[in-house]
């Protein structure tokens, strides 16, 4: 069976994460399964780089779907695109790819950005889609902060308790953090790299980065919640509406020409 990858952009507000859930609970995998079987008879089932929680969006998020016609690609997008209405859900991208491509084992790092907004005014055309605060954030604490936790750590402490991961150890490659104009206030990014992450970490640690930036803690906080080892340990966790699967890597892009 020919087996394409798929380039996903999403809204996640109306669903309850990538993954599919019991009847009742939308999903990002339902809807795009329920528009291959209008293209084909179904059932299908298919695998995604990574599995966003509820409100986590994804602008870049890769998927496979092992189909029986030998499709063109772009008719291929473009039907599902069709099929896809109204859900906020739209394929970027389709590639015929080899038969051992998986869109999660293949891939070789993830890259996950972060939106917070700082304003007192509450955001409009960004609601839900961003975090908000309501007073700046020191951008050298943040990073210096966030300096803390780049390179390879036991991320006990900023991993989900329901984390099904065999190890806590992971090497987070690198974190940035950018200040932009915003109407009324100022936008933070924040840009995470690993080869994978663990459930919640990327919202625990910037959840955990907002108390340093706002001056609740200090860096050395940071470092101590880490070596702890203790999920008790960390600071709140962000909101999901602000977080981004903006890429996926692997050793031959699919997309690629």
């Amino acid at each position: 069976m020919p087996r394409y990858a798929l380039q996903i952009e999403y809204d996640g507000g109306p669903f309850a994460g990538w993954q599919r859930q019991a009847p009742g609970l939308p999903s990002v995998q339902e809807a795009v399964e329920r528009a291959l079987s209008r293209l084909e008879p179904g059932p299908h089932t298919i695998a995604a780089a990574g599995r966003t929680d509820a409100g986590v969006h994804a602008t870049a998020q890769v998927a496979h779907a092992d189909l029986a016609k030998d499709w063109d690609p772009f008719r291929l997008a473009s039907a599902l695109n069709a099929h896809l209405r109204p859900d906020p859900v739209a394929i970027l991208a389709c590639a015929r790819v080899p038969e051992d491509f998986h869109a999660r084992f293949s891939a070789t790092g993830r890259r996950y950005s972060f939106r917070l907004v700082a304003r007192r005014a509450p955001v409009t055309h960004d609601k839900g889609l961003v975090w908000q605060v309501l007073n700046r954030l020191d951008v050298d604490a943040l990073r210096a902060g966030a300096a803390e936790l780049v390179g390879n750590h036991d991320f006990t402490t900023f991993r989900s308790t329901l984390c099904q991961a065999r190890s806590p150890v992971k090497t987070l490659d690198r974190i940035d953090i950018s200040a932009h104009p915003y109407p009324g206030g100022i936008e933070y990014r924040f840009d995470l790299a690993a080869r994978s992450f663990l459930h919640n970490q990327v919202r625990s640690i910037v959840g955990t980065l907002e108390r340093v930036g706002a001056g609740a803690w200090t860096p050395d906080d940071v470092r101590r919640a880490l070596e702890a080892r203790d999920r008790a340990a960390c600071g709140p966790v962000s909101p999901p509406q602000g977080l981004y699967l903006v890429g996926v890597s692997y050793p031959v892009d699919p997309f690629a020409g």
